[in-house]
């Protein structure tokens, strides 16, 4: 019993330390071009961020570019209906990896 109670208090203070979801607002993109595709040649940049990802043999991820930042997404799913679109993610960003851990990704308004 007394195993049980200290493994949810030491689960529960990780999930705190991770601090609440938060909004990220930005474009989804691929961790091989970022901000700029036009050097790949490839139109319109959705099938540029789809290709670079699909293509990369799991070396390039979906990921959310918010100004000149680049947060790589844990939902690698998701994200390939919005390529090169603006969005809102929720989620809690791990700073140290630069993963955004999502939550949730809508279409930003």
């Amino acid at each position: 019993m007394m195993k049980a109670v200290l493994c949810t208090m030491l689960a529960a203070g990780a999930l705190f330390a991770q601090g609440p979801a938060k909004t990220y607002t930005g474009v989804i993109t691929d961790t091989m071009c970022g901000a700029d595709h036009a050097h790949m040649g490839v139109n319109p940049e959705s099938k540029c961020v789809i290709e670079c990802v699909k293509n990369g043999g799991g070396k390039y991820k979906y990921a959310l570019l918010v100004g000149k930042d680049i947060y790589v997404l844990s939902d690698q799913q998701s994200p390939e209906r919005f390529a090169a679109k603006k969005v809102t993610v929720t989620g809690v960003l791990y700073a140290k990896t630069g993963v955004l851990k999502v939550a949730r990704i809508a279409p930003a308004r």
